[in-house]
């Protein structure tokens, strides 16, 4: 069997992919650039306690992809890149961010880490003790903070945009929605369901953010291992990645999945069987956008937050062509997604590598 990177599934092109590693601090990390064309490759630094290194070079090889469709189809000049730290959270140290982040600034600002799964805005503030490219930042002129609150308002215009294609009104009221994952960011979509009138079901490997959701906003709680299987008219990942598999799609009875966790579908094919059972997909990298459009801030040097809403705003008629367009031509709207974010990234491309306009005849 061949188990190269290069003939690695998840590869598709990656300009650059390191394996970073310090005996000091016991950091293992691999750095993933997928993509450089529209600007600086820039994603977060997901640190995970991977089974070996086969899963965690799989996972950032699909993060980092994944971060190249979201910058294009958000309008952002920046590519695609992700990194990933395998470790127990619990073993997570200052030295360890610290190996890390001298690896990243290596590169030179070709590659811009951020805040990822069990890594917050804390950690974030280490790795910018160490390293130049760091985004998502909570000091500093242009730090733009806690990207939850903006990441949760973009899956709701994405989620607004499915509720009008499926049922002809954007609107919450009386829709229940299940989510699945209730942590920094799902805890404020449900925040967002709720003030708009949606009943909630959530679950939560953690019981107490369960029960924060149901203190807060009148949650039903249901086990993680039954999330999927809930009667909804909206289905909300927004916990790890890869939910939406073979069983889960086959279990699922909602109308629409719409939520903020990366990389939902194990497998393109898993796309293709939502289709076909009616089931209306947002695509993943669509509608978490917002938290990208606020964190990016702190790589163009500026923030405006009213600017960072509008463009989150706009998350929604994006979402809403990405669907029609899926119905009219009878595709996976996780394809018909990625052929458009595709599509500007060879537009960038074929303008590069067109010839310089002749100039002018000098005046007689």
């Amino acid at each position: 069997m061949k188990s190269g990177i290069f003939e690695h599934v998840e590869y598709t092109g990656h300009e650059q992919v390191l394996a970073c590693s310090d005996a000091a601090s016991g950091l293992r990390a691999i750095i993933a650039v997928h993509d450089t064309r529209l600007g600086p490759a820039a994603g977060g630094c997901r640190l995970y306690p991977y089974p070996d290194s086969a899963a965690a070079l799989t996972d950032v090889l699909r993060l980092s992809a994944a971060m190249t469709w979201k910058n294009a189809l958000a309008g952002l000049p920046l590519g695609g890149g992700k990194s990933v730290i395998l470790c127990d959270p619990a073993r997570k140290t200052p030295a360890l961010l610290a190996a890390f982040a001298r690896q990243v600034d290596a590169l030179g600002g070709r590659y811009w880490t951020a805040e990822d799964i069990n890594i917050g805005p804390v950690d974030v503030e280490v790795l910018a003790q160490h390293c130049r490219f760091v985004f998502g930042r909570t000091h500093g002129g242009a730090a733009s903070g806690d990207p939850s609150a903006f990441t949760a308002g973009g899956c709701l215009e994405g989620m607004r945009a499915a509720l009008e294609h499926v049922f002809g009104s954007d609107s919450l009221r009386g829709r229940h929605v299940a989510l699945q994952g209730v942590g920094n960011v799902g805890i404020e979509l449900a925040r967002l369901v709720a003030e708009g009138g949606g009943r909630l079901t959530v679950a939560d490997i953690n019981p107490a953010n369960a029960q924060r959701a149901r203190e807060r906003y009148g949650a039903a709680i249901v086990s993680p291992e039954a999330i999927d299987a809930v009667p909804c008219d909206v289905f909300a990942p927004c916990a790890m990645g890869a939910t939406l598999n073979a069983g889960s799609v086959a279990r699922l009875s909602a109308r629409i999945v719409c939520g903020v966790a990366n990389n939902q579908l194990a497998t393109p094919p898993d796309g293709a069987a939502l289709r076909e059972r009616g089931i209306v997909y947002a695509p993943d990298y669509v509608v978490n956008a917002g938290g990208m459009h606020n964190a990016s801030a702190d790589i163009f040097g500026r923030y405006d937050v009213a600017d960072v809403w509008r463009r989150i705003r706009g998350i929604r008629a994006t979402t809403l062509r990405i669907l029609r367009q899926a119905e009219e031509e009878k595709r996976p709207t996780s394809e018909v997604a990625e052929s458009m974010a595709r599509e500007i990234v060879a537009n960038v491309r074929r303008e590069a590598a067109k010839p310089p306009a002749p100039a002018p005849a000098p005046a007689a």
